[in-house]
């Protein structure tokens, strides 16, 4: 026996049952014809002209149905007479270079061929007015240059902070298209002063920049297009902040608070800007703990879409030698750096295996037990998750939930590997 498996030993892992949560799943059933719907509605293609060119905005996350949503809103200005492109809207991801972030378009299916308009990338910004308090506001050069631009993003609660607008169309164009100047500006006083920062700077982008309208995206708590949105540019800064609110009651919780435990077994950029969306876990290293008030955090793993980007790992207690293995620091310093985040870039304790990062959390979490403890497979997908016999009784008295198996223990292979967590929809708790 290790040395770890020596002080843990007297730590026993409890029985789980796998849950299913009932969630509003109403979505979007063909996102282009949605797209198609909305542009018409909301009249906005009328302002453009046969010839002009178009930088249409692509971001750096994984949307419901984003190439089919880009590919509709090209063909749609096409339709015009007008000339689409893409320009890629990460700010600093994608290592902040420009073949970078083509890079990380292509791993989530946005390239010319799928989505029939060209993607063109640079790091470049050029000013394009001054905020209140003299400081220059600047965007891709690529897109300024064009005779139009349409952001598209997905509004959603932030991650790291709260305000009239967070994660949408205004960051967008700020933080997106600033390129790392853009990020970099928006974070230089930090997380507490990013919404104001988005804000006025979004007010100068849309007053001085040839913005043609905005398409907001929301999806439901099964992360599904639930909303397709186009807004005229001069109410941007009306209709965001309205779509927020009907993003935040959407967003997907876990139904049991407080936690002596949340086991999270992969993370990932694909998934949440923080690898694990702290609107989920409750763990922000800039917001503070909120629901379910979990005392200790492990994450077991990062997606290959992550490409060694582990930023936010400071939000877990402890991690496996297995995910501290695919860690590529490079990334996670130059978001870090830019977004003025040490504690986000910090690793937790790193143990050998699965099963000793779940006991260690267990041991440490200041409860002699029974344990209240949840495994969810990442914050993306929390529609079925595993509790602990704990909060069995709990989960009897809650409509919204259904048990689709008895309780059993955690599979773990001999090197402490936890295995596949597949289950049988079964009878109700």
């Amino acid at each position: 026996m290790d040395v770890y498996g020596e002080i843990l030993r007297g730590t026993a892992l409890p029985r789980f049952s796998p849950l299913c949560q009932r969630f509003d799943r109403a979505e979007v059933p063909d996102a282009g014809e949605a797209v198609r719907r909305t542009l018409c509605e909301a009249g906005v293609l009328e302002r453009l002209r046969p010839g002009d060119t178009v930088a249409l905005t692509a971001g750096s996350r994984q949307i419901d149905r984003l190439p089919e949503i880009l590919r509709a809103l090209a063909e749609a200005v096409r339709s015009r007479g007008a000339l689409p492109f893409l320009v890629p809207a990460m700010g600093s991801h994608g290592g902040a270079t420009a073949e970078g972030q083509r890079a990380l378009l292509a791993r989530y299916g946005v390239t010319e061929e799928t989505v029939g308009a060209p993607v063109r990338s640079c790091m470049d910004t050029v000013e394009v007015g001054l905020r209140a308090d003299g400081f220059p506001v600047r965007i891709d050069r690529l897109a300024a240059e064009a005779d139009w631009i349409v952001p598209v993003g997905r509004v959603k609660p932030h991650t790291d902070f709260r305000g009239r607008v967070e994660s949408g169309v205004m960051k967008m164009l700020v933080v997106g298209l600033g390129k790392r100047y853009g990020a970099d500006l928006c974070h230089s006083a930090g997380f507490s002063h990013m919404a104001e920062n988005i804000w006025e700077c979004g007010r100068v982008i849309l007053q001085n920049a040839r913005v043609a309208f905005g398409v907001a995206l929301v999806e439901n708590a099964c992360h599904r297009l639930r909303v397709v949105e186009a807004i005229p540019a001069e109410r941007i800064p009306l209709r965001e902040p309205e779509l927020l609110e009907q993003a935040k009651a959407l967003m997907p919780r876990i139904p049991f608070d407080p936690l002596d435990a949340l086991f999270v077994r992969r993370m990932g950029k694909e998934l949440s800007g923080a690898g694990m969306d702290p609107n989920v876990t409750g763990r922000s290293v800039q917001l503070g703990v909120g629901p379910p008030h979990a005392a200790r955090l492990a994450v077991l793993d990062l997606t290959a879409h992550s490409a060694g980007n582990a930023a936010g790992m400071g939000n877990a207690d402890f991690i496996t030698e297995r995910l501290r293995g695919k860690i590529d620091f490079t990334p996670i310093y130059v978001n870090g750096l830019t977004c003025r985040d040490p504690a986000g870039m910090r690793m937790p304790c790193v143990m050998p295996d699965d099963r000793s990062a779940l006991l260690a959390c267990l041991h440490t979490c200041g409860a002699a037990g029974p344990f209240r403890a949840v495994l969810i497979e990442d914050t993306a997908h929390i529609e079925t998750l595993w509790a602990s016999e704990a909060l069995l009784a709990e989960a009897r008295e809650n409509p919204a939930l259904t048990a689709a198996g008895p309780p059993r223990p955690l599979p773990f292979d001999g090197e402490g590997a936890l295995g596949t967590l597949a289950f049988p929809l079964a009878e109700q708790l």
